[in-house]
């Protein structure tokens, strides 16, 4: 079982950052991937970034590549996503995600998501 915190959201400017947090319970996590979904209103879920146990693989979503940095520090149990040059399109709620299986499928273990609004 894994539960999962995020943290680090909020409100900025667009072309500003933000860099998100999800710590992480269970002895499991270092052996897990971790990736991060948002949903913005009316609109589906759609997936971030994902990265495997040891950090040696990464995978971003094309509307996000480039601009967002996903990793994670398994020490102390916890996943950053680095959000830089922010759109207003990148308004959502962000939800950290675990699974054992780096993939892009759906994740079996959510976080309770936290707010990212840009504004223009």
């Amino acid at each position: 079982q894994v539960q999962l915190v995020e943290s680090g959201g909020g409100l900025v400017q667009a072309g500003g950052s933000l860099r998100l947090s999800c710590a992480a319970s269970g002895r499991t996590f270092s052996s897990y991937a971790m990736g991060w979904y948002r949903q913005a209103p009316g609109k589906k879920r759609e997936f971030v970034a994902t990265i495997n146990w040891s950090s040696s693989s990464t995978y971003y979503g094309d509307s996000v590549k480039g601009r967002f940095t996903i990793s994670r520090d398994n020490a102390k149990n916890t996943v950053f996503l680095q959000m830089n040059s922010l759109k207003p399109e990148d308004t959502a709620v962000y939800y950290c995600t675990g699974d054992p299986i780096f993939s892009v499928g759906t994740p079996r273990y959510w976080g309770q998501g936290t707010q990212v609004t840009v504004s223009s």
